[in-house]
């Protein structure tokens, strides 16, 4: 049974909305659905706007969707009471794009890390400290720094604080929103092998969303596509990546840099008649979807 399911999920946002105006449903997440294997890096990509990050706070409930199911080892997480919500949080965390905005400037770093065991109760002061100076060493930092606060830390340190937190309650499901694109590329890679190496050792299972295909291509076992809110195209990395089968999902590919400047390149340009927004996905190959 897969640990994370996802079926006809739906959020709704109103726009323009005004005291007299009814303002216009716009559908930021449109009749998603996905699996999510134990122990898998599942990639989620599209551009800025196509709905994969609402779709990932969906998943944890920071939105509420407006309709359909996720289930999480077989129950329903939308029908969590608020207290079985938290509890779940334990083992659903999330990292978020901006380690600069996600870390409170007035906490230091100790009490940043320190924050989830605290309200969830776990353990005394010691034996808190001691699992904050652990979780450090894990993401790769000197706990002899837990006193500073986020600015006194460069992008990628802050970014693996966030990792620490997310990682302090020993969840199995990580949802990595877009955790290295703030990030200089020199320390893409870092962040990255950090990620991989964490997953092996921990045994964690990846929501990956990411607009950086290389990326995707190089950690994810299976990708989706998103265009204007939907899942256009889902397979396995490698069949995705040499045999692309949606218009999108072709210019999307197209545009991915190449290291040799002179070689041929032929950028796709997606032309949006060429999108039929009603196809639903249909099997291509062994796993391989798209909407065509």
């Amino acid at each position: 049974m897969p640990l994370v399911e996802v079926a006809h999920l739906v959020k709704h946002f109103v726009r323009d909305a005004g005291l007299l105006r009814k303002g216009t449903r716009v559908a930021a997440v449109d009749d998603v659905s996905f699996t999510i294997d134990e122990g898998e890096t599942f990639g989620l990509v599209g551009e800025s706007g196509s709905g994969k990050t609402t779709t990932g706070r969906c998943l944890l409930r920071l939105i509420e969707p407006s309709s359909g199911e996720v289930r999480f080892r077989g129950e329903n997480v939308l029908g969590f009471s608020p207290r079985r919500m938290r509890e779940a949080r334990r083992d659903m965390q999330i990292v978020f794009q901006d380690p600069y905005s996600s870390l409170n400037p007035r906490m230091r770093a100790r009490h940043i890390v320190e924050e989830p065991l605290v309200i969830h109760k776990i353990g005394d002061r010691a034996r808190r400290r001691e699992r904050v100076a652990e979780l450090f060493r894990l993401v790769g930092l000197n706990p002899a720094h837990l006193e500073r606060y986020p600015h006194q830390f460069s992008g990628g340190q802050r970014q693996r604080i966030g990792l620490a937190r997310a990682l302090a309650l020993n969840p199995s499901f990580v949802i990595l929103d877009e955790p290295v694109s703030a990030l200089d590329v020199s320390v893409q890679a870092q962040v990255v092998n950090l990620l991989m190496d964490l997953q092996q050792q921990l045994k964690l299972t990846y929501l990956f969303i990411a607009h950086d295909l290389r990326l995707v291509e190089h950690i994810c076992t299976r990708v989706a596509v998103m265009y204007l809110g939907k899942i256009v195209e889902m397979g396995p990395a490698a069949a995705l990546f040499a045999s692309p089968q949606h218009p999108y999902t072709k210019a999307l590919l197209s545009a991915i840099p190449v290291p040799d400047p002179d070689a041929p390149r032929q950028r796709i340009m997606l032309d949006p008649a060429s999108v039929n927004r009603d196809a639903a996905l249909r099997q291509i190959a062994a796993g391989h979807w798209a909407a065509i």
